[in-house]
């Protein structure tokens, strides 16, 4: 079975995924990504060099216009010519390529399936015309490749029979987490130095921007008891267009320790997650959040907001952390007094959050997507 994915950028989190499907007996993959990366969103390294999967990447044109990000390509239908697919999946409907895909499949008759990680809760949506066409692409899917519950609903609102909808769990490398954050827990000392990191700390990872929700944490952390923040600093890891401000208020706090990282490349990421307390997501829209896989596999006990896709797959409520409803610092606030004040439940939240994530795995997730790819991607070249 060839199968073609069609996908934005070379993410670090999607190559061991590519990886394990490219060892699926039955599937001849091939990845065709629009860019390298993305410089005006992502500081991500490109790790071509763990690569074990066949691809290519199509000359590409990019400009963002204020949250409008245009990416243009050239040589989408002769790859494919050239490939000849038994069934592409494709992984967006915003860009011009995807709809060139979805053309070319139906003028041969390959079945097109779509790689959807939005929710109800995903605020990127709403203008009429985006819908319109979001409900035209979906009409011209044969079958739906989703990463968990939230986006199963969304699917489904679009009328497509469950049966046409195959789960592939989002992944990060477990293993690799997993096994950092323990050399580094061995390491504490040497670390702790080496990054500057208090004693004890809260941390978040992503963008800084405020639809992540990071003045709320910062809010809820400086309503914290002081003897709370003279124990317990806050650690924020990321850029974005709130850094100054945000750090502008840290400064107004008056007590409490409240330090900002930069962005930080995947080799070093568990080093913060391993010593840290707790990983919060206070986001207000997001499709998954796979931060919150990253921390669970270096065991970390996490608060995460509800509008957050991963939400309903990943976290249980007071079993290995917290669900906040976004907006709502006041919830915050009580998560992280609870989290603060009872070490040991810190650890057996954070020893179920690592059981847990065992099971979204790359090669659980690219299981997910071999299942899609062969139950409707028969050979049927016109």
């Amino acid at each position: 079975m060839k199968l073609v994915i069609l996908t934005e950028i070379i993410s670090p989190y999607r190559i061991p995924v590519f990886n394990a499907l490219a060892q699926e007996k039955d599937i001849e993959l091939h990845v065709i990504f629009l860019a390298d990366t993305d410089p005006t969103q992502r500081d991500w390294l490109v790790y071509k060099n763990e690569i074990q999967f066949s691809y290519q990447v199509l000359p590409s044109w990019r400009r963002r216009y204020w949250d409008r990000n245009i990416l243009l390509n050239r040589g989408l239908v002769a790859a494919l010519e050239q490939i000849t697919p038994d069934v592409i999946l494709c992984g967006g409907y915003n860009y011009i390529a995807s709809w060139q895909a979805m053309a070319w499949a139906r003028k041969r008759h390959v079945p097109f399936l779509a790689w959807v990680e939005s929710t109800a809760n995903d605020k990127r949506g709403g203008h009429a015309l985006v819908e319109s066409l979001k409900g035209r692409f979906m009409a011209n899917c044969r079958a739906f490749v989703v990463p968990g519950k939230s986006s199963t609903e969304y699917v489904r609102d679009f009328n497509v029979p469950l049966e046409n909808i195959f789960v592939a769990p989002n992944a990060v490398d477990v293993d690799f987490f997993s096994r950092s954050a323990e050399q580094a827990r061995r390491e504490a000392a040497f670390h702790r130095r080496r990054l500057q990191l208090p004693q004890h700390f809260f941390l978040y990872v992503g963008r800084l921007v405020e639809e992540k929700g990071v003045f709320d944490l910062l809010a809820a952390y400086g309503s914290l008891g002081q003897d709370l923040r003279d124990e317990f600093a806050m650690v924020f890891v990321g850029n974005g267009r709130a850094k100054s401000e945000l750090a502008a208020q840290a400064a107004k706090l008056g007590c409490g320790t409240v330090k900002f990282a930069g962005f930080v490349q995947r080799e070093e990421l568990p080093q913060y997650y391993a010593l840290a307390e707790a990983c919060i997501l206070p986001t207000y829209t997001d499709p998954w959040g796979l931060v919150v896989n990253e921390a669970m596999a270096c065991g970390l006990p996490v608060i995460v907001s509800r509008a957050a896709g991963c939400a309903r797959d990943l976290v249980e409520e007071k079993w290995n952390g917290f669900l906040v409803r976004s907006r709502h610092r006041d919830e915050l606030v009580s998560a992280l007094e609870v989290i603060a004040r009872n070490p040991e439940m810190r650890g057996t939240m954070g020893q179920r959050s690592l059981e847990r994530i065992m099971h979204y795995s790359p090669q659980s997730c690219a299981r997910g997507i071999a299942e899609a790819a062969l139950s409707f991607g028969a050979p049927c070249h016109a």
